[in-house]
């Protein structure tokens, strides 16, 4: 493995990071439950997961602004725009593939 400073690490995360967002937004024809079935988590797990991380860091996030972060707009102007209903196929899918916590 390469020799990589601290420093280093965390800019090449910071910057895969933002491109994995770029094009989660590019790609609003993905849906969540898509990402759900076929990686285990979706945009939501991506902003909770950000939420957290700055918790954890003393930095107050809610839900609410941390999938803005992630959706590049609010939450509920992307579902209006993006999000279609899911298929009884999709559903199925998901009840199997589900996390299991």
């Amino acid at each position: 493995m390469t020799d990589l400073s601290r420093q280093q690490q965390t800019e090449f995360e910071a910057a895969a990071f933002r491109r994995l967002v770029r094009h989660l937004r590019e790609r609003s024809d993905v849906q969540n439950i898509d990402l759900m079935n076929l990686a285990g988590f979706c945009r939501n797990c991506l902003s909770n997961w950000y939420r957290e991380a700055a918790n954890e860091a003393g930095v107050a996030l809610d839900k609410e602004a941390s999938r803005e972060i992630i959706y590049g707009m609010p939450y509920e102007e992307w579902r209006e725009r993006y999000q279609r209903d899911a298929t009884e196929a999709q559903k199925a899918a998901f009840d199997v593939n589900r996390p299991k916590e």
